[in-house]
């Protein structure tokens, strides 16, 4: 193959092929690609057809966590020169015309699109291939210091460094994490970043915990409720996405606290226990994607004091991506599971 990509094309139907020779716009760099991490929304493209609201109606390139190197720079110069190491920024704001939102938060804009969306149609095609063309406002330099299989993580990095600044300050805070998949493992690792006092997560597996344990993070059964509601946590930030999470989160929150809702939940209505939420008096806070953090993430991996180690628990060649998602949609014996576009 000339340039193999990672491509879904309904349930149960992901394919590897060539996506033959990037054409970039002027506003485009050709970016080689290194690494990819396989996000839980490729999982759900692959294995429902579809990511929420987001339903597959054609082939679409998974792919939005990305590391490369530039080797076309933009033609009209914007973006980083050629040789640069670079993260990928997957989100381009947009408005719909109707409906309100804060200029200064992009990542609430309400049409907006991402890399490896079927949000609209077309699709807006991943990076999940072995040479893309991609925005040079997405590109961001990393060091030449940081691995770019590290710099992979930053735009999930990013999303667990959004919700616990959702949170406020943390420092001397407890802080709990409900599910210690690549978000919670993330959002642990910030909040030990940022200075909490006592960090600790659950999961109902014991893969994840025992990498919480060897990240020196204590981890508690999920299914241990009397531990959890026994945690009194200031902060807590649910990543799991499901109900029980969600009033997991509630139930481990002490009087006074705060939850993030950072797993997203299914669409529809949830059930929340509101009693507790309320006598208890908690706050109750979304948390979206994220924003202007992602050079702060890249600084954080590069200087060490973002601790990501162990949150990588397998690195598969492109190729094999049948195998590797089946691997990463297995939460009993992973955690974040790569791509390597290099070794094909």
């Amino acid at each position: 193959m000339s340039n193999l990509a990672v491509v879904a094309y309904a349930a149960d139907d992901l394919r590897v092929e060539d996506a033959g020779t990037p054409v970039p716009a002027a506003d485009e760099a050709v970016v080689r690609i290194a690494y990819g991490g396989i996000c839980g929304s490729d999982l759900h493209y692959w294995r429902h057809g579809a990511a929420g609201a987001s339903i597959l109606r054609e082939p679409m390139i998974l792919g939005h966590e990305v590391s490369g190197v530039v080797v076309v720079e933009a033609a009209d110069g914007s973006g980083p020169a050629a040789g640069t190491p670079v993260a990928v920024h997957p989100l381009t704001p947009h408005g719909d015309g109707v409906t309100p939102w804060p200029a200064d938060r992009p990542n609430l804009a309400p049409a907006s699109s991402y890399l490896g969306s079927a949000l609209h149609l077309p699709h807006t095609q991943g990076a999940f291939a072995q040479r893309v063309a991609i925005p040079g406002r997405m590109l961001h330099e990393v060091p030449a210091s940081l691995d770019l299989r590290v710099a992979a993580l930053a735009e999930p990095a990013a999303v667990a460094w959004h919700g616990l600044a959702r949170a406020g300050d943390v420092r001397d805070r407890s802080v709990a994490v409900i599910g210690a998949g690549p978000i919670g493992q993330l959002v642990a690792s910030v909040a030990r970043r940022a200075g909490a006092s006592v960090v600790t997560v659950t999961d109902l597996h014991e893969k994840p915990r025992r990498i919480a344990q060897a990240r020196g993070i204590r981890s508690l059964d999920a299914r241990d409720a009397d531990a959890i509601s026994a945690l009194h946590a200031d902060v807590v930030v649910e990543s799991s996405g499901t109900e029980p999470g969600l009033s997991a989160a509630v139930s481990a929150a002490a009087r006074g606290g705060t939850v993030v809702l950072l797993g997203l939940q299914r669409a529809g209505d949830v059930a929340v226990p509101m009693s507790t939420a309320i006598t208890r008096e908690l706050t109750l806070t979304g948390s979206f994607r994220f924003a202007a953090e992602f050079d702060d993430v890249i600084a954080a991996l590069a200087d060490g004091s973002l601790d990501v180690s162990g949150i990588v628990s397998e690195v598969r060649p492109a190729a094999d991506a049948l195998a590797a998602f089946a691997l990463a949609a297995d939460p009993a014996s992973s955690c974040k599971v790569l791509l390597d576009f290099a070794a094909d």
